[in-house]
């Protein structure tokens, strides 16, 4: 039986009230006009749309939500206004504020830097700000992949081309906003990512993919928003066109509303439609008839973006729509409680007449700015550079000339350029240009001459700058080329505004034809930067060296000068699948890789570990903490270790570190470690040193398989897979070294706290005494033939020289031994060991607990049991009960199976510490083998 609707309060039944709720509208000005407060007082309108042309400063758009919240208290409304803002940061941000409000990348800028963390910390960030003003309601996530990167209407205001990517920041993006208090939409249901341009303005773009072709990609990131909790949806006013799925305008289409998003879906959220004001959609149909219809396909909130006459026309429409009974009052009032729940998530009366404003904005600002800085600092993208002209140092002498070529074009409105303009005719949509074919050429060159500046500031020799348009390559920009010594042409959109396109070509042409310096021919060194779309240049590998921004944001391109002069190793890289078909060439440098000498390079090791640390995400602790150079060295009878540095020979200073190991038990060899110094990573040292590593690990007689990952010493335990970024760089990094990642094996270690108030969970004494066996603790060399005996049942690497460590060592080690009663057979053990023992030094995480702690490592149970689970669980409550025993305050347990079923574990107290892939090969098998 359907649940009843939820009863509405009384002044709901007046009809004018409750449609007032169901419209959201915008103005012009930057105060409360006539026009807008009509709309509150006499049409009772529910929810505002505010646009750049109305903010003016954090401080004016406070004050501005204020008086409309204020206007609509006075005026009766039961419930405060829903006022929302596009705010997707880049290019596209509605407020913009030098001093209170940040810049942060766009959502294609932010996948580059490779961090859903830091999709959602951005996010959070940016609805803190636009919330302290007093905006309740954001228009993002933009949900949109990009099917269609030829017309890319939508640039960098997309995650990319992959749906799965565009779903994780997408859903990240959205848990940010949530968790600053302010109600989500996402957009542009069902995708803008692929619109077929027929030419005319009013003429509506079209989507010509089947349902079928939608579901597999382009639906994906709103299905899996939905299912996260997704409060409401824009529906595009976009045509359809396939089998089965004909819509002249989506948002006015039951098939696509109440059919694909609400039926197939399963959205039960408010649906906004695109804006009736857009031109193709008004003259189609007109805004009375199209109001009517957009309600009737199932919309809640119907869009009008600025003009009064055609706001009345709306509601005058919707009111003969329902005196007419074209439109159910059911409808309308479903469509009222969905307006009414989101209002209840996101604001009040009380919240609403007090917008925390610049007094909170002011202690946000640090943070934010660092924030900024780092997503910045973490997008740029260095595609190419095949002849290594970066950093600018490497190319050009102190008193050479740098030539700096911009296009002429609309700066972003996200940027102070912008508000040096005069402003120019807003548009009728509240969207900026969504089907803008080429962008607006105008003289807007404010961000690109402080980008000259900057440049210039960084060097003593002289920085040349001038613009070029659709005139193309002109005799003033032959005469700079030829006097420059090094070139760099900044592109915005080139595969949308073709002139950019054919100057760049022409440019590189003149610098690769030939030219004397010193009696030594060589090119004239170019360097093209696309500062919005990546697809300018990514897959014309005649661009040698090419680099993305994503934005043209005055914070965008102070993280490229850091780039261009090497303050700042690039890290970014392209989104979604262009990167898997574009092949990168960074050259090769061949670093000479030494063997790690204990007495020489032990403190300058001690510091790279350091730097490394140091380098890791604030939010996330290093897989090396507590980890000292000792913590590498295993001296141990069965193991064959070589570990191998890249020094500066004159300072002694390590740039990089790889550990192996040649465990003869198993024949296994390990590369155990390999790290590089932030500040020199993408140089090659890291290749040079897996080369010679894995050079040495194939001589090794009795070699029968490889390894990336060391049960000893335990520090990393394979890829570490905790922060998406690193994961998905570390992966493509060894898989293009000839390691298998899809063959891996999930590990991890654990962790259980406050064992002085821990206690077994209810139920597992009794589930282990029904395991049928007995369990004992025994301590040193005496007990160990039946249990080395015993582990030969498992074949893992490290485990039998973990055992004699622990053996070797009874005043801090233990065995716990499990042993079936008829015979005292042993069935399974696991190794004990405390923070004094000599294995311990081999666990860093044991040390980083930062309180007294004991270990669980290595359990082996017998193949033969059944009771598999039970009497592992058995062992580790065992290891337990002992390690609080000894006044241990917290557990480790170093090395455990990732496909195991973890819920076990999390009841006994458990959570995972670090995740890691370990990843085998046979020896015989392993192709990559690098040059002598």
């Amino acid at each position: 039986m359907a649940n009843k609707p939820e009863k509405l309060d009384p002044v709901w039944d007046d009809l004018d009230r409750t449609m007032g709720q169901l419209f959201m509208m915008g103005f012009d000005g930057t105060a409360v006009t006539p026009q807008i407060r009509t709309l509150i007082e006499k049409h009772h309108l529910g929810c505002i749309l505010l646009t750049a042309k109305n903010l003016k400063s954090a401080d004016a758009t406070t004050k501005l939500c204020y008086e409309l919240q204020k206007c609509a208290h006075d005026a009766g409304h039961a419930v405060p206004l829903l006022i929302g803002i596009d705010q997707e940061n880049g290019g596209v941000n509605s407020l913009f504020d030098e001093i209170y409000i940040r810049q942060y990348p766009s959502n294609m800028g932010i996948a580059a830097a490779g961090s859903t963390d830091l999709a959602y910390e951005v996010a959070k960030a940016t609805a803190q700000e636009i919330s302290a003003c007093g905006i309740n309601w954001i228009f993002g996530p933009c949900l949109d992949v990009l099917t269609n990167a030829r017309n890319q209407p939508l640039g960098v205001r997309t995650a990319g081309d992959d749906p799965q990517e565009v779903s994780a920041y997408g859903v990240a993006f959205m848990k940010g906003y949530k968790d600053a208090g302010v109600v989500t939409l996402g957009k542009h249901f069902p995708s803008y990512g692929n619109l077929e341009f027929l030419g005319s303005t009013l003429d509506v773009p079209i989507i010509t993919e089947s349902l079928e072709q939608l579901s597999l990609s382009a639906l994906i990131p709103f299905r899996n928003a939905i299912r996260q909790g997704l409060d409401s949806m824009m529906v595009g006013g976009c045509a359809m066109s396939s089998a089965g799925l004909n819509a002249m305008h989506a948002c006015l289409s039951e098939q696509v509303v109440d059919g694909l998003l609400r039926s197939d879906l399963k959205f039960d959220g408010v649906v906004v439609s695109e804006c009736l004001e857009m031109d193709a959609l008004s003259h189609n149909i007109g805004v009375g008839g199209g109001t009517v219809m957009a309600v009737n396909a199932g919309c809640d909130v119907v869009l009008l973006c600025r003009s009064f006459s055609v706001q009345q026309e709306a509601i005058k429409g919707l009111k003969t729509g329902i005196e007419n009974a074209m439109i159910s009052k059911e409808r309308i009032y479903n469509s009222l409680r969905r307006v009414l729940n989101l209002k209840s998530k996101s604001t009040s009366w009380d919240k609403a007449l007090n917008p925390p404003g610049i007094n909170f904005l002011e202690t946000l600002q640090p943070i934010h700015t660092a924030l900024s800085t780092k997503a910045y600092n973490g997008s740029i993208t260095v595609v190419r550079d095949k002849n290594r002209l970066l950093p600018l140092s490497n190319i050009l002498d102190s008193e050479e000339e740098l030539l700096l070529l911009t296009p002429l074009v609309k700066p972003l409105a996200a940027s102070a350029a912008s508000r040096a303009l005069s402003e120019t005719a807003a548009t009728a949509s509240p969207e900026p240009a969504v089907w803008e074919r080429s962008a607006s050429v105008m003289s807007g060159e404010r961000v690109f001459r402080e980008l000259g500046r900057s440049l210039a500031r960084q060097r003593s020799g002289r920085v040349l700058h001038t613009s070029y348009t659709a005139n193309g390559v002109r005799p003033v920009h032959e005469n700079l080329i030829n006097r420059a010594s090094a070139i760099i042409v900044l592109t915005a959109d080139a595969n949308r505004n073709l002139y950019q396109h054919g100057f760049t070509k022409h440019v590189s042409m003149i610098c690769n034809m030939q030219y004397t310096t010193g009696g030594e021919k060589r090119e004239k060194p170019l360097i093209v930067v696309a500062v919005s779309s990546p697809y300018d240049f990514a897959m014309d590998t005649s661009i040698g060296t090419y680099i993305c921004t994503y934005d043209f944001t005055e914070t965008a391109l102070n993280s490229l000068v850091k780039v261009l002069y090497g303050e700042l190793s690039p890290t970014g890289t392209l989104p979604g699948t262009i990167s898997k078909s574009q092949k990168l060439h960074h050259s090769r440098q061949h670093w000479l890789v030494e063997n790690f000498n204990e007495e020489r390079d032990a403190n300058a090791l001690d510091s790279l570990i350091t730097a490394v640390m140091d380098g890791a995400p604030p939010n996330q602790r290093s897989e090396l903490s507590s980890a000292t150079s000792n913590s590498f060295i295993l001296h141990h009878p069965e193991v064959e270790e070589s570990h191998f540095v890249v020094r500066n020979s004159s300072t002694q200073a390590l740039y990089g570190f790889c550990s192996t190991y040649f465990f003869k038990t198993t024949g296994t060899g390990v590369i155990g470690a390999l790290f590089v110094d932030p500040a020199r990573r993408k140089l090659s040292i890291g290749h040079s040193l897996h080369n010679r590593a894995i050079r040495t690990l194939l001589q090794k007689e009795g070699i029968k398989r490889f390894q990336l990952g060391s049960r000893l010493p335990s520090i990393f335990l394979g890829i570490p897979t905790g922060h998406n970024a690193e994961r998905k760089r570390l992966r493509s990094w060894f898989a293009n070294l000839g390691w298998n990642a899809a063959l891996s094996r999930p590990v991890c270690s654990m962790v259980a706290r406050n064992l002085s108030t821990w206690s077994p969970p209810e139920g597992m004494a009794k589930s282990l005494a029904g395991a049928g066996a007995e369990f004992d603790l025994v301590y040193g060399w005496e007990y160990s033939a039946p249990i080395l005996d015993h582990i030969k049942t498992s074949n893992r690497q490290g485990l039998a020289e973990v055992y004699k460590l622990a053996l070797s060592d009874p005043s801090a080690c233990g065995i716990i031994r499990a042993k079936r009663p008829e015979d005292g057979a042993l069935v399974g053990t696991v190794v004990l060991y405390n923070q004094h023992s000599r294995l311990s030094e081999f666990v860093p995480p044991l040390k980083d607990l930062n309180e007294t702690a004991g270990g669980i490592s290595s359990p082996v149970i017998s193949p033969a049991v059944g009771e598999y689970s039970t009497l592992l669980q058995g062992l580790i409550l065992l290891g337990m009960r002992q390690i609080k025993a000894q006044g241990s305050n917290a557990c480790l347990l170093d090395y455990m199976d990732g496909d195991g079923n973890f819920d076990g574990f999390s009841a006994m107290g458990f959570d995972v510490l670090h995740n890691f892939e370990e990843v085998s090969c046979d020896a015989a098998t392993w192709t990559m083998i690098p040059p002598s």
